[in-house]
């Protein structure tokens, strides 16, 4: 039987190497503290028997190694290259059933939203969950045919053009969207983690 798998996006949550903007605002340490406890409890919220969840860690060894992150889940090198190169060698090591990759700061992803994005895969190519600033918190793919040749080239990342410039980059797929979330960057998102235990 061919298994769903969902690739979640990790770095170490070591101070000043993640949630950097957020940090300018709450601190580096803190900053850090909220990407761990939210990494975890975001991992205890989609751990389901419908999928197989592998972290992409990085840096590469040390997240391999670390006993930062529970143990029982699988776990594959980022490795090197912008955010695209890093997501499509996640895509290409999980096959060859569906795959969704999704970030870690997005405190109102439950398993019902990992449910309907898969189930979007049914019918399309690819799914993608939007964010209201023009990015996206998943990707996935069917993955019944090779990558497209061109994924994840010229996206302009970090900006508002981040979704249409990746779907530009699949050219002849059916792609769906999903759930609209925000992901935490500043200070001012924080709010919206207290509406995420009440979200369906």
């Amino acid at each position: 039987m061919i298994r769903q798998t969902l690739v979640v996006m990790l770095k170490e949550p070591h101070a000043g190497r993640v949630k950097t903007r957020l940090g300018r605002s709450i601190g580096m340490t803190a900053s850090a503290w909220w990407f761990r406890h939210q990494v975890n409890a975001l991992l205890r919220r989609i751990e389901d028997p419908r999928w197989d969840i592998v972290l992409a860690v990085s840096p590469d060894r040390e997240g391999l190694l670390s006993r930062v992150w529970p143990a029982h889940f699988a776990r594959v090198p980022q490795g090197h290259g912008d955010l695209g190169d890093r997501m499509g060698r996640a895509l290409a090591l999980c096959g060859p059933g569906p795959v969704c990759v999704i970030g870690a700061d997005i405190p109102r992803i439950t398993s019902k939203r990992i449910a309907r994005a898969f189930a979007y895969l049914g019918s399309n190519d690819a799914v993608f969950g939007p964010a209201p600033d023009g990015g996206y918190w998943l990707v996935g793919l069917k993955h019944t045919a090779p990558l497209p040749s061109r994924l994840f080239q010229n996206v302009r990342w970090s900006t508002q053009h981040a979704l249409t410039d990746t779907e530009a980059s699949m050219p002849g797929l059916r792609i769906a969207h999903c759930d609209t979330l925000r992901d935490v960057d500043t200070v001012d998102d924080l709010p919206m983690t207290a509406r995420s235990g009440r979200d369906s």
